[in-house]
């Protein structure tokens, strides 16, 4: 018998976190059953999201995208590490403004060295919201490795420095000596929570992005991607070279099917090349070359994490959502794969939105039945952001009247 209603939102960004849209969704239901699963497609908002849904946060000291320490948190459970790009290497750590030259994405390989450390067997990278484009150099320097310029010298942070990149020296390659692995021993327990040597060979690495970018040209990181972390068009060319460089010596110094000439020049492409490469700035791109990583769908990949098969099997309805519903969330956001995730269980779905710019046309064919947007209710969309709460907790009672109701009927959002 079908009774519970599975509330399964993303974040409104700006406003609320997917949990707070959950929670306020279930207070405008009423006294119907519900299951809360808040999602995320593996942007920012995805260790909230595991986090409200049982797994545990863990805060740790790390660099910033400009070298400056920042606390960042990532989600354990069973073995399994939740980390988020974003935590440690996001725009949002910027307030003095853009770095696209410089920012570095050391902070997330110092966020993989401790989860494994402390017994992680699965790490999952969400990827999005970053602030560089270094091709993950960064990270797999917190992980070991040296990117060394021509005269055997180490290169700067950021993808700016990549151009000179003449060798990457992995001899070292593993878990690196980050900020709190240094405190671990001044403390005396660096050996006590599973890994403690350098070897990452058994630990398996997800991607979970929306992104299917590649890692170089005109669709490439530098192209799309950088010129929304502050880069101009010289910028871009810049960092589209070190790129480039970082995949070449990649192919010729750690046997990575990169671009494969070492000149600079792109002829052959290979793991630069693959749908994913280019997420974060080409974090992809390292975490596919040097750690071996799968990519997989963001939200695809969390809902199983959140075992939302279980969760939705006999369920009356599903309610989805994210703050704007348009054209990029027809294009693998959480609410699309939320609703192809329901239909395989025959469960309906409609959504909630701050706002909505795409047709009946377009739902009904991505899965959704209706949406409810809050302009719906309040056309100012700043009182709709300040007040976003109250008008989903109004929305929500709508959606029990049009569709929970024994007289419920079909009603067009």
């Amino acid at each position: 018998m079908r009774d519970h209603v599975v509330i399964a939102p993303d974040k409104f960004r700006g406003s609320l976190a997917a949990a707070d849209v959950a929670a306020h969704l279930a207070v405008g239901l009423g006294d119907v059953p519900v299951v809360s699963l808040p999602v995320a497609d593996g942007g920012d908002g995805t260790v909230d999201a595991v986090v409200a849904c049982g797994f545990t946060r863990v805060e740790v000291e790390v660099t910033g995208p400009t070298g400056r320490p920042v606390r960042a948190s990532y989600a354990t459970r069973d073995g399994v590490a939740v980390i988020e790009l974003a935590e440690a290497s996001g725009l949002r750590l910027l307030p003095e403004g853009p770095a696209p030259l410089t920012a570095t994405s050391y902070g997330t390989g110092e966020l993989i060295a401790h989860a494994v450390r402390h017994g992680a067997r699965r790490v999952v990278l969400g990827l999005g919201g970053s602030a560089c484009t270094d091709g993950g150099a960064g990270m797999i320097q917190a992980l070991g490795a040296r990117l060394l310029d021509g005269d055997g010298g180490e290169l700067p942070p950021g993808g700016g420095a990549l151009r000179n990149l003449a060798t990457i020296d992995v001899s070292a390659f593993g878990l690196g000596h980050t900020r709190e692995h240094e405190h671990e021993h001044e403390q005396g327990h660096g050996h006590g929570h599973g890994h403690s040597g350098g070897d990452l060979s058994d630990v398996e690495f997800v991607v979970a992005s929306d992104v299917d970018n590649p890692l170089l040209g005109p669709h490439g990181a530098a192209a799309v991607y950088a010129p929304q972390k502050g880069a101009g068009p010289q910028d871009v060319a810049m960092l589209e070279a070190g790129l480039a460089r970082l995949a070449a010596v990649a192919a010729h110094t750690h046997g990575v099917v990169g671009a494969a000439e070492h000149d600079g020049v792109v002829r052959a492409m290979g793991v630069a090349g693959r749908p994913g490469a280019g997420a974060a700035g080409g974090v992809g791109f390292a975490a596919m070359a040097f750690l071996h990583a799968e990519v997989s769908p963001g939200i695809e990949y969390l809902l199983g994490l959140l075992e939302f098969d279980r969760h939705v099997e006999g369920a009356r309805l599903v309610i989805t959502g994210e703050g704007s519903l348009d054209e990029q969330s027809l294009r693998g956001k959480a609410p699309v794969g939320v609703a192809s995730a329901a239909a395989k269980h025959g469960v309906p779905v409609v959504a909630v939105c701050g706002r909505r710019s795409i047709s009946d046309e377009e739902l009904h064919a991505a899965g959704i039945t209706a949406a409810y947007a809050l302009t719906d209710l309040e056309p100012d969309v700043e009182r709709c952001v300040a007040e976003a709460g109250p008008l989903l907790e109004r929305l929500a009672a709508a959606i029990a009247a049009d569709r929970l109701s024994p007289s419920a009927g079909r009603s067009d959002h």
